[in-house]
């Protein structure tokens, strides 16, 4: 695994480790009850639990079980969302993926941009061979970037997920390393048509 945290950048964000100072923008996002209804986790409350997460998101790196990405637009170095790629096990070369945006920078393109940056990275660098992706059946905006990046639907967990004061379904949506080549090979065609 890389010593240093690593930074990747695209044209309009450089994805980089989230640090104490992003707990304020973090609990701007996770406070939205309606924006993170979906999320997974109850809505933050308080500012110690926007330094919680941090921290959380951090310290996936210092153990070895993953990534989480602070998407730090370039414009105006505003920390608009994260993406992550976590409970990685090695041996069997795979990980889930998450992420969240800030509702006003939702339908820009600004998280596909994102995704993309680090799916090359977890099947280049990482060396993965499948991502799993598990989102909530009435979290559309998710399932639809999910599938725009090419991950293909595989079944629910039924009840998998608690949040909000119930159990959760979840939709479970996977991604292997040919997928993703297949796809990158669309995207580049498709950016040279053009």
């Amino acid at each position: 695994m890389a010593r240093t945290f690593p930074e990747l950048q695209t044209s309009r964000l450089r994805l980089r480790r989230i640090t104490a100072l992003d707990a304020p923008a973090l609990f701007d996002i996770h406070s939205d009850r309606e924006w993170m209804r979906w999320y997974g986790v109850d809505p933050l409350t308080d500012a110690a639990e926007a330094r919680h997460l941090a921290e959380l998101f951090a310290s996936w790196f210092d153990a070895g079980t993953g990534f989480r990405w602070g998407l730090e637009r370039l414009q105006d170095q505003r920390l608009i969302g994260t993406c992550g790629l976590f409970r990685w096990n090695r041996s069997w070369r795979n990980c889930v993926i998450g992420y969240e945006i800030a509702r006003d920078c939702h339908g820009q393109g600004l998280m596909r941009e994102a995704l993309a940056a680090m799916l090359d990275y977890g099947f280049t660098t990482m060396r993965l061979h499948r991502i799993q992706a598990e989102t909530h059946p009435d979290n559309t905006a998710s399932i639809d970037i999910a599938t725009r990046m090419g991950f293909r639907f595989e079944g629910v967990h039924r009840e998998q997920a608690y949040w909000d004061g119930r159990f959760h379904d979840l939709n479970c949506y996977s991604l292997l390393e040919r997928d993703w080549q297949a796809v990158d090979v669309a995207r580049s065609a498709g950016a040279s048509a053009g």
